[in-house]
């Protein structure tokens, strides 16, 4: 380690200090390495390939193109915000430490909470499906027993890596960076070699098998796109593990959202222009995207193909604990949490939050066998994240009209920031609505559910003893 390196270091070290914590997890990620993780855990092979037939249903061409457009285009608006806001206050605790130090312990402690709902839901989103997505490809029998024990050893497979150290999981969040892109560039280059069967104003076609209105069955097919545009905050979650981070973390969340914009954008028009009769593989559901594969290369190769996807999905749920483990441990290290003093623990040998780890797999485990439709799953996953994400924004936006203090970063948006932070929350607020409406009104359930039990845990039990993280301002 150079003089630099080691100074950086104690820069950083003090920076985190004076947001009110000790340096304690193994700080040893640089750039590359931070958006690698927000990059792996975004996965568009994961979310177009999971999701591919629910947009075939709502939406079918139009979907997989103006609808991705659409959604893009505001996930990007929504990074920005939560970009300066990394950069200003780079720590574990990420979104919910934002919240709690421009707007106070309560705005904070629901932040968390919603934060940490989506990543129990995300884990189960990504393993399961996984899971489900197996089974057609390996030919294995199609028994709720099958997924689960392929489910269980996916979500142990993860806890496991995660636990034995950063620098595993670094190499391979590194690895899933390369791999995700090299294999969306085998899927187009394969579709394309052999012949797409549309042109390119077959993308422009509506076609829904849904039953709902036009502009109804559109709207809540966006699920696909913004599932798939979900958890770029992880590289807020690793900033105490990241090489200066006021710097390196905006850059990480801004360049995985874009890249995954634009590169998942090619790949679904290479896909949707390789249907031969739209109808048909409508009709075929989840498998969809797997037989239009098949139908296209061959059942060998098209399978070989698609089994490229399920290795960046394994990756995908790997950096995902990552992520929520850290969340997990900054919460706890503030006594957010039932058995704070147990999640906080970082292991001696491993220097990683070994509990937050094994427990976020274990509820992670039951929530996926407590909800019966996946698109529900996926879901409660998309709208608790966001009102995560949303929640800091809206509390910066806050602060700003009563003239509280605010740190800014050294990557800012200068003038836009207010612009931008105004779309970004009214975004939120559309989809928090949008994906709880039928089909999916089970998510809608479950978050009503969760919501009271919020409230009746902060009113009487929490806010009597949840100090919040400590911010010494400078």
């Amino acid at each position: 380690m150079t003089n630099w390196d080691q100074e950086q270091l104690n820069r950083d070290a003090r920076e985190l200090e004076k947001l009110g914590y000790n340096q304690e997890l193994l700080r040893g990620l640089g750039g590359f390495s931070n958006f690698a993780v927000a990059f792996s855990v975004v996965s568009i092979l994961t979310g177009i390939s999971q999701l591919y037939g629910y947009g075939l249903q709502h939406g079918g061409p139009s979907q997989m193109f103006w609808g991705w457009i659409l959604v893009g285009f505001f996930t990007l608006i929504v990074s920005l915000a939560m970009a300066e806001l990394a950069s200003a206050y780079p720590t574990a605790g990420a979104l919910y430490h934002w919240s709690s130090f421009l707007g106070g312990r309560t705005v904070g402690w629901f932040t968390a909470c919603f934060n940490a709902i989506g990543m129990f839901a995300i884990l189960a989103g990504i393993d399961y499906g996984l899971a489900k997505f197996l089974i057609p490809l390996l030919h294995l029998p199609n028994q709720t027993w099958v997924v689960n024990v392929l489910y269980a050893f996916l979500l142990f497979s993860h806890a496991f890596l995660n636990y034995r150290g950063i620098k595993w999981v670094s190499w391979l969040n590194d690895f899933s960076a390369v791999y995700h892109v090299v294999v969306v560039a085998i899927l187009i280059g394969a579709l394309a070699f052999k012949g797409f069967h549309q042109p390119l104003r077959f993308l422009n076609h509506f076609h829904a098998t849904d039953g709902f209105s036009p502009s109804y069955s559109f709207i809540i097919g966006l699920l696909l796109a913004q599932w798939t545009l979900t958890g770029y905050d992880a590289s807020a979650h690793v900033t105490e593990e990241t090489i200066d981070p006021g710097r390196r973390a905006p850059w990480g969340i801004f360049f995985a959202v874009v890249l995954s914009l634009f590169s998942g954008l090619f790949m679904l028009m290479a896909v949707t222009l390789s249907i031969p009769d739209l109808a048909e593989f409508t009709a075929k559901g989840d498998s969809a995207f797997l037989e239009i594969f098949r139908f296209n290369l061959g059942d060998g190769f098209g399978s070989l193909v698609v089994g490229l996807c399920a290795g960046a999905m394994w990756l995908c749920g790997l950096a995902g604990m990552t992520s929520a483990s850290r969340m997990v441990f900054a919460f706890a290290r503030d006594k957010g949490l039932p058995m704070s003093h147990w999640l906080a623990k970082v292991d001696e040998n491993y220097k990683t939050p070994a509990p937050a780890i094994w427990a976020l797999a274990i509820f992670a485990l039951v929530l996926a066998f407590s909800v019966s439709i996946y698109s529900a799953v996926v879901s409660i996953a998309t709208v608790a994240l966001y009102i995560s994400y949303g929640l800091p924004i809206a509390t910066r936006l806050w602060a700003r009209l009563n003239r509280k203090h605010e740190k800014i970063g050294p990557w800012n948006l200068g003038k836009f920031s207010t612009l931008v932070s105004i779309l970004a929350v009214g975004w939120v607020s559309f989809i928090t609505i949008v994906f709880m409406l039928p089909p999916n009104e089970q998510a809608g359930q479950v978050m009503g559910i969760l919501f009271l039990i919020l409230i009746f845990l902060w009113g009487f039990y929490v806010r009597h003893r949840y100090v919040g993280p400590k911010y010494h301002e400078t």
